[in-house]
């Protein structure tokens, strides 16, 4: 008898069972200021203006998957809005990166939470360790709209 065993990952996002890990706690942000850590107005907006809120990507009337992430509409689009690529997990879900399919799409481990697609920004280099860094602080932190 031979057994064959793959591994595709470290196993985060999933259940005991390997299934994804969808969060049934109420999607509520923070509230409150900027008091240290990472900021939305000042360190995760200008992550979205440069590399996603672009002509035909995640800007203007018809952004992809429905999503403007320019400045003045970013948070209400993101902050615990269901994904449409992967129904059941919230685009953000405050306190919970790893519940959130944005920053899935974002690390390009979708697939590992069983969504699909490419790693964001779509055509264009990663971004960088520090900016993941900065938007996982952000959620963990509750995604305070600050």
């Amino acid at each position: 008898m031979v057994a064959a065993v793959a591994c595709a990952g470290d196993g985060t996002g999933l259940d005991q069972n390997g299934n994804p890990v969808v969060s049934t706690s109420p999607c509520v942000a923070a509230t409150g200021g900027c008091t240290g850590g990472a900021c939305f107005a000042q360190d995760i907006q200008p992550i979205f203006s440069s590399n996603c809120a672009l002509s035909g990507c995640h800007a203007g009337t018809a952004p992809q998957q429905g999503m403007n992430l320019s400045a003045g509409v970013a948070y209400a689009n993101i902050v615990c809005v269901p994904s449409t690529e992967r129904p059941g997990m919230m685009r953000i879900r405050p306190f919970e990166p790893d519940s959130s399919y944005l920053f899935h799409k974002i690390q390009g481990t979708q697939t590992t939470v069983g969504g699909s697609g490419a790693q964001m920004p779509l055509g264009a280099a990663p971004l960088s360790p520090q900016q993941i860094s900065l938007i996982r602080t952000w959620i963990t932190q509750g995604a305070r709209n600050n």
